[in-house]
């Protein structure tokens, strides 16, 4: 079979809720990364291209109707390009990446655009139809994150625990204190704020121009999600779920817009386009969990791909772990043998807590981040992988070339 490279991959800077990609459409949005990468590439044939796959967990609102083939029209590709939505909620961009490997490796594609796009700022309300003639039962829904028209058969089944609760219930099953939340999270802020001073995000980051009602575009070019912190300013902040809890706003990842986009390609494509590869997409699993507990899903996503690649932890230079909550990260990384606080490893340019985390982009931007870091440091394998609602996990294994 072919192997599938990564051979070049942009994102925009990640936004804050409400903040400057706020006025953003999500399919405007997810057309910034694809206009990007052809400035970028001029001696590739877009025409060829044979797929265009984006991640997105919303759906529900400017990003419907298939936002990935919207995104090609919008970005001026050539109308025989398709598009295709992917949706495993937090993980689709990082699915989008390799189901692109796949299609690749079984010779059904040769040259195919892969990432993913959320708009958490633009999620909208929805309302189902009334139940019967003249109904008057509706309720508005806010669909920015977790559960919403709740099948009552699954409430009964599994519960229905918000996002926050998982990270509390991961917590006190894998015994993760509230100290060493906060110690992770202040370590990924710091690590962040270290990356964007030395301008280690420069080179995968496109620079967004924003219309003003007056002037010049201001020109976003930064993540703005990063807080300066301390451990006693973490200390102070309340629990989100409950009184007695650990998990607060200061040691869970945000809610947040962005996207990302990545070229896929054959050895034989990107000879022919001109493309150098950067890194062999080695494979990807995905495993199912206790909905409770969707937190420690990558666990076995992990030791699922390192089976069938035959590696080991020990062999992964570089571990990009989607920190949705400092309680499952930690709880993660100790079961698959892990130090959270001394391996450098681990996020060394920071995580969701500090950088955001709009759900179908964050997994392009985890195996964005790890490919650059491969070259940047001169190791070999990479892991990006994360936890996925309702319980799942994902994880894809990269190989710098």
């Amino acid at each position: 079979m072919p192997d599938a490279y990564i051979c070049d991959a942009v994102r925009t800077p990640i936004g804050k809720l409400n903040g400057s990609l706020a006025t953003i459409r999500a399919d405007d949005l997810a057309a910034l990364p694809l206009r990007a990468l052809v400035a970028r590439n001029p001696g590739v044939d877009w025409a060829a291209v044979d797929d265009v796959i984006l991640g997105c967990a919303n759906q529900a609102g400017e990003d419907n109707r298939n936002v990935a083939r919207m995104a090609v029209l919008l970005a001026g590709l050539p109308e025989a390009v398709p598009g295709v939505t992917v949706n495993r909620l937090c993980s689709s961009g990082l699915n989008a990446v390799g189901i692109a490997a796949q299609a690749i490796r079984s010779g059904d594609a040769d040259l195919v655009v892969a990432g993913g796009v959320e708009s958490m700022t633009r999620a909208p309300y929805v309302m189902g139809k009334a139940e019967s003639a003249f109904g008057r039962g509706q309720k508005l829904e806010d669909t920015t994150l977790g559960w919403r028209f709740v099948n009552p058969a699954m409430k009964a089944a599994y519960g229905v625990d918000t996002m926050p609760q998982t990270g509390e219930n991961v917590a006190a099953q894998w015994q993760v204190s509230r100290e060493d939340q906060d110690r992770f999270a202040l370590a990924s802020q710091e690590k962040a704020a270290r990356a964007q001073a030395t301008g280690r995000f420069a080179a995968e980051i496109v620079p967004v121009p924003i219309p003003q009602r007056k002037g010049d575009p201001f020109v976003f070019e930064h993540d703005e999600h990063l807080r300066a912190t301390s451990l006693e300013a973490l200390a102070n902040l309340k629990p989100v779920s409950r009184t007695d809890g650990t998990v607060t706003a200061g040691n869970a990842s945000g809610l947040n817009d962005g996207a990302a986009a990545m070229l896929v390609a054959s050895e034989t494509a990107a000879a022919r386009h001109g493309l150098t590869p950067r890194a062999r997409i080695l494979g990807m699993a995905a495993a199912g969990i206790a909905p409770r507990v969707m937190g420690v899903g990558p666990i076995e996503a992990a030791r699922k791909v390192l089976a069938r690649t035959d590696l080991s932890m020990e062999q992964m230079d570089v571990i990009e772990l989607n920190e949705a909550f400092a309680s499952q990260a930690i709880a993660t990384l100790r079961d698959l043998g892990v130090d959270p606080f001394q391996d450098s490893r681990v996020n060394p340019n920071g995580g969701a807590i500090a950088l955001g985390h709009p759900l179908g982009m964050s997994g392009a931007r985890i195996a964005l981040s790890a490919v650059e870091e491969l070259h940047r440091t001169g190791g070999r394998y990479a892991m990006a992988f994360m936890c996925i609602g309702v319980g799942q996990g994902l994880a894809v294994l990269l190989e710098r070339v």
